[in-house]
């Protein structure tokens, strides 16, 4: 199954690490840090231009962008699970992709 995001775009449920809410976590500096090192590395999607609400984490092996990524980054970061996540920004609240995604979660 998948889960609608936002806009276009959609993810399997099986590929997601988590959701989160954006106001909660981005107090603590570790997660403002993995979500600033997810900018550089160029894995963050914005899915749309309204207020962020929430970031979903997923881990998508079959990704085109992961594979130019992982060819990109190959000789500087050899941890495949870093290579793997990407971080959609997302207008929805973690509460309505909760309910969206189900008992998955």
């Amino acid at each position: 199954m998948y889960l609608h995001l936002g806009q276009n775009v959609v993810v399997a449920k099986t590929d997601i690490i988590g959701i989160f809410d954006l106001d909660n976590t981005t107090s603590s500096h570790i997660t403002r840090k993995y979500l600033s090192c997810a900018e550089k590395d160029g894995r963050i999607v914005n899915v749309s231009t309204e207020i962020p609400n929430s970031f979903v984490v997923v881990c998508c092996k079959e990704n085109p962008k992961y594979r130019e990524l992982k060819k990109y980054r190959e000789e500087i970061i050899n941890d495949e699970s870093v290579n793997r996540s990407i971080v959609y920004i997302s207008p929805l609240s973690s509460q309505t992709l909760l309910k969206r995604a189900g008992s998955v979660f």
